[in-house]
């Protein structure tokens, strides 16, 4: 018997046990649905915090006294502190915030390279605006910033004008929004936000410029803001700690602009040479990757519970293989009689086992792609289908098939053919 008549013979067996197979089958890709869903899942959210989080761009970084307390187990960042040879920690410094004097000395003593220089800080993050009988959520964002933060921070003008020296040196009360906070005050038509006078906290604001949507995801509401001047925001909270953002000309730059920018803020700072920088310089792909990293584990997670998954398929495999065996005890001994040896009744039944098994892992992958991809449409981003999980899938499905088969395989190789014509 030829490797095709035996593979053919199985193909056949497999499919005239519709019942069987089915069962089989369904058990089979279950588990590999729920591994190639969730890997899916974490695929389209990787791609969605790539897109995301770097809002600087990638020649960006920003200026911090402290890291963001963003904690996915393990210790705080902020608890974190980096000291190179020769310094120390001098307690008076550590959560020290950077004060507007240290933010415009950093703007207007730092030249490297025609680097564009933001000041900026957070203010309130759950302000809900009105204009006329229409509100937005109370989860707009207020920030103040200067006539750079846009460009340092990815965002561009759709309709109206930045920030001038007069909004900035006055703090008069005027605003640039958010694409989502215009679709709520002005649902007809955004673009005619311009000019029109929101209130802020009850505040009177003039809008002087739309935002063109960055996008948001469930960790960043980049749409949801406001932006006016520092000394407008001054004016209202006035205790918190000024971030730097700096955009050099191309990638290339980034590693010496940060080389540069460390040693101006030191300056700045007025940190004597054997103290350690009481400040953070974050990179604009830093937070997806800290987010990324903790994916990472889920995919860990992931893997195990799809291998628990496999294992119980693999033992099922192997019980209904054995009850074939039995069921077909007649058909091996015919095969024997007719001159079929050990090796062609181990190969079919090993080819049955094996075909059961990818049949599993093909209809799992189809399913897991299409359930794992439902995240791809809420978070807006392209079609995912992990291609490296996809191949692993199929691999390790064979490789279950082949194990759940080796031993009925034998079992139905080693019956004596006498004895198996006359099995009743």
């Amino acid at each position: 018997m030829t490797l095709q008549d035996s593979f053919s013979l199985a193909w056949r067996t497999v499919k005239s046990n519709k019942l069987r197979t089915g069962i089989t089958v369904a058990i089979i890709a279950f588990g590999i649905m729920a591994l190639i869903g969730i890997i899916t899942a974490i695929s389209a959210m990787n791609q969605s915090l790539k897109e995301n989080f770097s809002f600087m761009g990638a020649n960006a970084f920003s200026i911090r006294y402290k890291e963001l307390n963003a904690r996915m187990g393990g210790p705080r960042n902020d608890d974190i502190t980096k000291v190179k040879k020769g310094q120390k920690e001098k307690k008076s410094n550590l959560d020290k915030v950077i004060r507007l004097e240290e933010s415009t000395y950093f703007k207007e003593h730092y030249g490297f390279n025609r680097a564009q220089v933001s000041i900026y800080r957070r203010g309130n993050g759950n302000n809900e605006l009105h204009y006329q009988n229409k509100k937005t959520n109370p989860q707009i964002t207020m920030w103040g910033g200067d006539e750079n933060y846009l460009a340092v921070n990815g965002y561009q003008i759709d309709a109206g004008r930045n920030l001038n020296n007069v909004d900035l040196q006055s703090g008069r009360n005027v605003c640039l929004i958010g694409s989502n906070v215009a679709a709520k005050l002005f649902p007809n038509s955004p673009e005619k936000s311009v000019d029109k006078v929101i209130l802020v906290g009850g505040k009177p604001y003039r809008v002087i410029g739309l935002l063109k949507s960055k996008g948001s995801s469930a960790m960043m509401r980049q749409d949801d803001m406001i932006l006016t001047s520092i000394n407008n925001l001054r004016q209202y909270q006035n205790n918190a700690s000024y971030n730097i953002g700096v955009m050099v000309n191309n990638v290339a730059e980034l590693d010496p602009a940060i080389g540069e920018s460390i040693e101006q803020m030191r300056k700045a700072r007025r940190l004597i040479p054997s103290e350690a920088d009481n400040f953070v310089v974050d990179k604009s792909d830093k937070f997806a990757d800290m987010f990324i990293g903790f994916l990472a584990g889920i995919s860990g997670a992931a893997g195990a519970i799809g291998m628990i998954t496999l294992i119980g398929a693999a033992i099922g495999l192997m019980n209904i293989m054995l009850v074939a065996v039995n069921e077909r005890t007649r058909e091996v001994g015919l095969i024997k009689a007719i001159g079929g040896r050990k090796k062609d009744v181990r190969r079919q039944f090993l080819f049955e086992s094996i075909l059961i098994s990818v049949l599993g892992a093909v209809f799992g992958i189809i399913l897991g792609v299409l359930v794992g991809n439902i995240f791809s449409l809420v978070l807006h981003t392209g079609f995912v289908i992990p291609w490296m999980w996809v191949v692993i899938g199929i691999v390790i499905c064979s490789v279950v098939g082949l194990a759940a088969g080796i031993y009925p395989a034998m079992k139905a190789a080693s019956l004596n053919p006498i004895n198996a014509l006359r099995y009743e």
